[in-house]
This record gives structure tokens, sequence and C-alpha cells, in this order.
């Protein structure tokens, strides 16, 4: 429904291989009741244990089958099994996804519930009630998604003078007119304002500086981009199919995004380094640490608020290391 919740948890914001206090690729993000995993790196389900709880997922995208991307999920579907979960639970990926289960079969066993395996093509979106998770591909060594979370737009603000100068009484003849229903001729396009839209939150997954990516981040509340290398490592991040922390910065600037998130960190980077080079051409920048997240208010309400995991509001662009 419009005006839920929206929020996401950053579980794992290293790239490639864990550190001490950063984990590997995973993302929570709630909507309403719903909870969407993006990518699951080893441990992931001990990141869940260690912030929210092990909470019932309800739906797992995969950007691509690099192993520092899946390899927490054997383990995970694992424990649901053993704490006798019955909710359905389905994974989406790219082409390959359900190759990859036969191989991971033997380490999942059978669950006590219904796993769904779905290969996404690009442009292929997942519904939900009033918002839809669209697949988009992008630039990797191997085929690789990013995933944007985007909500329909919603009614405009309900005229009440206009409504009562058209003959609507109070009541229930007013939600069917929010609904989109005519009531005794006077059609929602008398009575309503321009639609308001709703949130976008854009994830692009292990990718090079890439068009699709700034196409579909276009004035997105949030884009969760990665920035493995430093700019003084642009020609290594080009031959990995990486993003520098700068080039990331300019993509967001000219999509025109609310906020970035930097993530899938090198331990060869200071967070510190990345964010300064990055805040050099997008002054709205952030490099959340594992359990940080981010509230993304509807748009009347406010701008996205970085939320450290001390539970310290920091409003972007203050510093956060």
């Amino acid at each position: 429904m419009a005006g839920e919740d929206l929020d996401v948890t950053f579980l794992g914001t290293a790239g490639s291989a864990p550190t001490a206090t950063r984990g590997l690729p995973a993302l929570l993000i709630r909507r309403g009741g719903i909870r969407t995993l993006i990518d699951c790196g080893e441990g992931t389900q001990r990141q869940l244990l260690r912030s929210i709880g092990l909470v019932e997922i309800d739906e797992v995208f995969i950007t691509h089958f690099h192993a520092d991307h899946f390899l927490g999920l054997p383990g995970m579907l694992k424990t649901f099994a053993l704490r006798g979960r019955e909710t359905p639970l389905t994974v989406y990926g790219p082409p390959g996804l359900r190759a990859l289960f036969e191989v991971l079969a033997t380490l999942v066993g059978r669950t006590s519930y219904e796993l769904k395996l779905v290969e996404l093509a690009p442009n292929d979106e997942v519904r939900h009630d009033d918002y839809r998770i669209a697949a988009f591909e992008v630039r990797h060594r191997v085929r690789a998604y990013g995933y944007a979370l985007i909500e329909d737009d919603r009614p405009g603000h309900f005229d009440v003078a206009r409504a009562r100068e058209l003959g609507i009484p109070e009541g229930p003849d007013w939600g069917r007119l929010q609904r989109g229903e005519a009531v005794g001729g006077v059609t929602p396009e008398d009575v309503l304002g321009s639609p308001r839209p709703g949130r976008k939150l854009v994830v692009s997954g292990d990718t090079g500086p890439c068009e699709m990516t700034g196409v579909v981040a276009h004035r997105a509340d949030l884009l969760i981009h990665e920035a493995t290398f430093s700019e003084e490592e642009a020609d290594r991040a080009r031959e990995t199919g990486h993003t520098t922390a700068r080039a990331a910065a300019t993509l967001a600037a000219e999509a025109e995004v609310q906020l970035l998130a930097l993530t899938h960190l090198s331990p060869r980077h200071p967070p510190g380094v990345l964010r300064d080079e990055a805040r050099a051409v997008f002054e709205r920048t952030i490099v959340p640490r594992d359990f940080d997240r981010v509230e993304l208010p509807l748009p009347e309400r406010g701008e996205p608020v970085h939320v450290r995991a001390d539970d310290g509001r920091v409003r972007a662009p203050e510093p956060i290391e």
C-alpha cells in the first residue's frame, strides 16, 4: 500500500573477501511487510542475527554468480528448513540460476518449504501490489544484473473544498474518488491533484560504469553503487569490470539521484578516501558500514536518512566515518 515504510540495511559491504568489520555482499530491503534480500554472501545469516535477527526472508535476488554474492544461500536455506519454515521462498537471478541450484542441491538438502527458482531476462519485472522490482543488465566480467525497486505513482492530494462544492458529502464517496472511482458524475480528476511520484531504490550490483544504470537510476531516492577501487586504480577497475568511487559519483550526479551509497569496498582503499573522492564530484555520498541503514520517507516527508548502526542518525552529506 502507498505510504508503507521503506528502508535498506547494509548487511555486507565488502567486495570479494570479508574483513574484520565488513561482511560479503548482502542488502536487506524492507518495504512494508515484505523483506527482500539482494545477494547473499557467505555469512549473511550471521549478519542478520547480529542486526535485526534471522527474519523470514520473502524473496532473494542474486545479481550474478560470483561466489562472494551467493555462497551464503545454502546455509541460510538450510537453517530455514531446520526451523520448520512453511512459507514459500522465491530466489530470482540471471539465466543460470537453476544450474547453480543443481550444484547446491546436495548442500541445501530437502526443505520444509517450497523453494521457487525464477530466471529473469533483462528488463523483467517482479510485481507486488503497488511497486515492482525490475532487473537491468550491467557491465561485469560475467552476466550480471542490477535491480530497481520502483513504486507506483500515488493519487494526488484530495481537494476537500472542491468535493464539497461538487456536492459529494464526506464519507465513503470520498474514499471511492481517492481509489479512482467516479461518484455521481464526479470523476477523480475533478477532486484530485496531480499524481505524486513513488520512491525509487536502485542497486547496481558488480559493474563497471554503465549507461543503463544511469538511465534506471534517474532521479532515484537512493542509488547503491559499487566502488571497488579508488581513481588511482582506474585501469584495474576497467580490467575487472568494476567502478571507482569517482566514476560512481559522476554517474550519480548525472542521474540526479537524491543519495549515493558506496559499497563493495576493497580493504586496499580506506572508506574515507573513497568517500572524499566521491564527494568531490557528488556531495550527497555516504559510505555505509555493516548494519547501517538508510530510511526512505515519502518525498513530501523529507530526504533519505542515513542511520548508523550505533543508532546515531546522520542526515547526509554530513561526515559519517
